[in-house]
């Protein structure tokens, strides 16, 4: 019994300092995602990014949810979702989930991946265009196929939206960032119980054979599959650690860094896109089938270049 309070006590701490973090950081978006909406800024954005996001059929408003999410994190982006309150299918949904799991947070991931040696441009560019490439991809087949035409269920809905007093949204926001905790404490004990089961390293130990097809060194193997399961800032940081060090060479710690920059928080981002009526087989199975291909090309061609001088267009040592 003293081990399960013990259980769900760390759970809530943990929920709590997750939360509080966030918070620092949602509360300043939102006032200013606010402000940005009152002087039509909202709908100057649709306008501009409007080309970007019809080639991947999404609403044009979409590019601002998107954008919050490369710039600050996925909550956020969320409760931008939430209060644009523009109706999608579950194909819209899914493409979104996974433009959003691919290019998110990128100020702080693409300085870890800096830290490790990878050059900024490609950080960047490996996300973002891997992001509009999985999505016009998928937009491709459902529009071909005409499947997942249904409207998204999306589990978080705003209780009030449109032309509402200032008093009334403030409220709203209140009652979202309510519902954000609930997630963060629903996500997190729903973790450490994966993790008390064993499903996580079950996880890990599937995704082990395929991490050495992509060229992955055993040493770089292990800390990839940390940022696979549990994050980016965990695997990634390992990462760089162990590169400052020199037990892993420039290359693999590339390869790593590409492949955590795609495909990383497996478990918790996966099931935080459902909350919006993402399909999981597209945002879990097709997101890793994709991922996979796309590294395994990439570190295949980054061969050429190593030994080469160009190669520090790509990478570096930072072995210290």
């Amino acid at each position: 019994m003293s081990g399960i309070k013990e259980f769900l006590s760390r759970t809530f701490k943990d929920s709590v300092n997750v939360a509080t973090t966030l918070y620092k950081v949602m509360i300043p978006t939102i006032i200013f995602v606010k402000i940005f909406e009152e002087m039509g800024g909202v709908e100057w954005f649709s306008d501009f990014i409007a080309p970007l996001m019809q080639l991947v059929g999404l609403p044009s408003e979409m590019g601002l949810v998107w954008a919050t999410a490369m710039f600050i994190n996925i909550y956020s982006s969320l409760v931008i979702l939430v209060n644009l309150d523009v109706p999608m299918t579950v194909a819209q949904a899914s493409i979104l989930s996974c433009m959003i799991l691919l290019a998110h947070s990128m100020p702080i991931e693409v300085s870890l991946a800096k830290k490790s040696g990878v050059s900024v441009w490609w950080a960047i560019v490996s996300r973002v265009g891997g992001a509009l490439l999985f999505a016009w991809i998928l937009q491709l087949i459902y529009s071909t196929t005409g499947s997942l035409q249904d409207p998204a269920q999306i589990i978080w809905q705003t209780s009030v939206s449109g032309d509402i007093p200032l008093t009334d949204w403030a409220l709203n926001q209140v009652q979202n960032l309510g519902i954000v905790f609930v997630i963060i404490l629903a996500l997190i004990l729903m973790l450490n119980l994966l993790k008390v089961l064993g499903i996580e390293r079950l996880i890990a130990k599937a995704l082990s054979p395929f991490l050495r097809l992509l060229g992955i060194s055993q040493e770089a193997t292990n800390l990839t599959l940390i940022g696979i399961t549990l994050g980016l800032s965990y695997g990634g940081g390992l990462l760089v650690n162990e590169a400052r060090k020199g037990h892993i060479p420039p290359r693999d710690v590339f390869t790593a860094i590409t492949l955590l920059g795609l495909l990383h928080s497996l478990i918790e981002d996966t099931i935080l896109m459902l909350v919006i009526g993402a399909d999981f087989n597209t945002i879990f199975w097709g997101r890793l089938i994709f991922v996979l291909v796309i590294v395994g090309t990439i570190s295949r061609l980054i061969r050429l270049v190593d030994g080469k001088r160009y190669e520090r267009l790509f990478y570096r040592s930072v072995a210290i």
